[in-house]
């Protein structure tokens, strides 16, 4: 089980253009089309599969939302920002 990130941790490893909501990490990306946002995130679910952690996802019209928690741990962990910094270099 990974161990929880401190407020400091959070703050000095979180991605740019990623947010704290509370107990999760989350980011909104935006495409020119629907379709371009659908094939992101079957990228993003191909990736969270690979490293067994499954973000939260709302899909809009032209935007995704990409939420991260380690429900086990009731937090943000490394693998969190591990998976983060994994769907940024995908998009």
């Amino acid at each position: 089980m990974a161990e929880l990130l401190s407020d400091d941790e959070i703050s000095t490893q979180l991605p740019s253009e990623w947010e704290r909501d509370g107990d999760e990490i989350v980011r909104t990306y935006e495409f020119d089309d629907y379709l371009s946002g659908i094939s992101f995130v079957t990228q993003v679910g191909e990736v969270a599969e690979e490293e067994f952690h499954h973000p939260e996802i709302v899909i809009g019209y032209k935007e995704v939302e990409v939420r991260l928690t380690s429900h086990e741990e009731g937090g943000i962990t490394d693998q969190d920002i591990r998976l983060a910094n994994l769907f940024d270099a995908e998009f």
